[in-house]
C-alpha cells in the first residue's frame, strides 16, 4: 500500500517543490489511492523515495494541513481528513427534531416580538449602490465612527463581519494552528466548540464562579482564550470589572489571544466589559448585533490588533471580501433612530424581567439558578435524561448538557444542567405550561435531593 501511494504520488508530481507535492497528495486523495483516515507516510521517508529535501515535504505537509486536507497529530503522524462529509454539529443535533413543539426554549434565539422595527431604515434606503465600488472601504466611516465612540475600550482597528460566528471563525482561522491550547468557558456555547474541533486545537476547559472565569486555570501556556464577557451562554453569567482586571494581569506580558464575544451586546443590561482595557495589543472584541437588531442582519463589529485584523481581512478577499454595506446602512440608522434606541432598551429591560420571574419561580421551587443575564438560563437537574424526556414529550424542548459540555470540557463533579430561553408561551394557558415545564425540571431535580418533595409534588 505504501508502495503504492509513493508511486501514485510519484507519478503526479511535476516539480520537485512544496506547492506541487501537496498537489499531489491531492490528485491522489481525488483518484481513491489514499482515502480518509489513511496516514501519510512519514517525512523523512517521502523525502528519501522522492528524492526531495525534507524541508520541502514537511512545507507541502503544511499546506495539506492548512487546507484542511489533512491533520497532524504530532508523533501519530499526518492522517487524510474526510472533506466530504461534514459533521451536523452538537448544536444542530440538538435543534433537529421532527415533532412541533408547543414551547421551545432549546435555540437561544431572540424574541421576534422584541426587535425594533425596519420600516424608518428601510425607508432611508433610495439606493442600493452608495457607497457602490468594490473598492470601497469595507466599513461605512459613520458606522466606524459610531461604534468606535461605544466601543468598551478605546480601539483603533475596526472591521464589520457577518455575525459573531463568522467573527470567531475567522479570528480562529487566522491566528491559530493545529495543536494550539485554547481556553473557553465551561460550560460553553456549543458552536464554538465545533469550530474549535474543526481548526484542530486542543480545547482547555476555564472553569467559572460568578464573578466570571476562574485566573487559577490560566496557569498553562495557551494560545487563546475564549470568553464571553457579558450573559454568558449558556449561564448568563457577566463577568465583572476586577475580574477582567486579574485576567488582564495574568495574561499580561503572555502572547496569549483574548477573544471576546459580546453575543448579547446591547441586550445586555451588564456593563460592558474587555479586557482590551489593559491588553489592547492582545483582544480581539466582537460584538453582535444578532440578538438585539434581528439574526437576519448577520452583522458583527469586531476590533483587535492590526496584525490579527489584517489577516482576517486578506482572508475574506478569498470569498465574501466585505459584509453587506447596505446591511450596514439600516444598522447604522436603527443604532442612531431613537424609536429603534427605545425598542432595543425596552426589549433590554424586559429580557432582564422575563429572567428574573423564572429564576424565582425556580427558586421558589428549590432550584438555585446562577447568573444574572441574558436570555438564557442553566438549569440544574439531577439526570438529563429522565428530565430530557418528560420535557420533549408534552412539548416543550431544552438543550441538553451533552451538546453544551463536550467531554473535554469536564472540569469536575459538576451537577447535571439543561439550558433554557426564557421567553413567553404562545396561546392561552401560557403561565400555566411555563410553570408546569418548570415544575417537571425542578422537580426531577429536587426529587433526588429531597426524598419529602417527591411527596410534596405527588399531592
Amino acid at each position: 500500500m505504501r508502495n503504492e501511494l509513493l508511486s501514485a504520488i510519484e507519478h503526479g508530481l511535476d516539480r520537485p517543490t512544496a506547492r506541487d507535492l501537496a498537489n499531489a497528495v491531492g490528485r491522489a486523495i481525488s483518484d481513491g489511492v489514499l482515502r480518509p483516515g489513511v496516514k501519510l507516510p512519514p517525512i523523512r521517508e517521502v523525502a528519501t523515495e522522492l528524492a526531495l529535501s525534507p524541508t520541502t515535504v514537511s512545507a507541502a505537509w503544511a499546506l495539506l494541513a492548512r487546507s484542511g486536507t489533512t491533520r497532524t497529530d504530532g508523533r501519530r503522524g499526518t492522517t487524510v481528513v474526510d472533506t466530504t462529509a461534514p459533521s451536523a454539529g452538537r448544536y444542530r443535533q440538538t435543534l433537529d427534531h421532527q415533532a412541533t413543539l408547543r414551547l421551545d426554549l432549546s435555540t437561544g434565539v431572540p424574541d421576534a416580538a422584541l426587535l425594533p422595527s425596519l420600516a424608518g431604515a428601510l425607508a432611508q434606503l433610495t439606493t442600493a449602490g452608495t457607497p457602490g465600488s468594490y473598492l470601497d472601504e469595507p466599513v461605512l466611516p459613520q458606522l466606524r465612527e459610531g461604534l468606535l465612540q461605544d466601543w468598551p475600550y478605546p480601539a483603533t482597528e475596526l472591521s464589520v463581519v457577518d455575525g459573531a460566528m463568522d467573527a470567531l471563525d475567522l479570528v480562529a482561522r487566522s491566528a491559530l494552528r493545529f495543536g494550539d491550547r485554547v481556553a473557553v468557558k465551561d460550560p460553553c456555547f456549543p458552536p464554538l466548540v465545533d469550530l474549535l474541533e474543526a481548526v484542530g486545537v486542543q480545547i482547555v476547559a476555564l472553569p467559572m464562579d460568578d464573578a466570571g472565569p476562574d485566573p487559577a486555570a490560566l496557569h498553562a501556556r495557551l494560545a487563546a482564550v475564549v470568553l464571553q464577557p457579558r450573559a454568558q451562554n449558556p449561564t448568563g453569567i457577566s463577568m465583572r470589572p476586577e475580574r477582567a482586571r486579574s485576567l488582564a494581569e495574568l495574561l499580561d506580558g503572555t502572547e496569549t489571544v483574548i477573544v471576546e464575544d459580546d453575543s448579547a451586546g446591547p441586550t445586555s443590561v451588564s456593563t460592558p466589559t474587555s479586557l482590551g482595557r489593559w491588553l489592547p495589543d492582545q483582544t480581539v472584541h466582537i460584538r453582535s448585533f444578532s440578538k438585539s437588531h434581528g439574526p437576519d442582519l448577520r452583522l458583527a463589529a469586531m476590533s483587535g490588533p492590526a496584525d490579527i485584523l489584517g489577516a482576517v481581512t486578506a482572508r475574506r478577499q478569498y470569498g465574501q471580501g466585505w459584509s453587506s454595506r447596505l446591511l450596514q446602512r439600516i444598522l447604522l440608522n436603527l443604532l442612531t433612530d431613537p424609536n429603534a434606541c427605545s425598542a432595543v432598551s425596552a426589549a433590554r429591560h424586559e429580557y432582564a424581567r422575563r429572567r428574573r420571574m423564572v429564576v424565582d419561580e425556580l427558586a421558589a421551587l428549590g432550584v438555585t439558578v446562577k447568573g444574572t443575564d441574558g436570555i438564557n438560563i442553566w438549569v440544574p437537574v439531577h439526570n438529563e435524561a429522565a428530565a430530557h424526556r418528560p420535557a420533549g414529550q408534552p412539548g416543550n424542548r431544552r438543550r441538553t448538557r451533552q451538546t453544551v459540555r463536550p467531554p473535554a470540557l469536564r472540569t469536575g463533579p459538576h451537577p447535571r444542567h439543561r439550558r433554557a430561553t426564557h421567553r413567553p408561551a404562545r396561546g392561552g394557558g401560557g403561565t400555566d405550561r411555563r410553570r408546569s415545564a418548570q415544575q417537571r425540571l425542578a422537580g426531577r431535580h429536587a426529587l433526588n435531593r429531597d426524598p419529602a418533595a417527591r411527596n410534596r409534588l405527588a399531592g
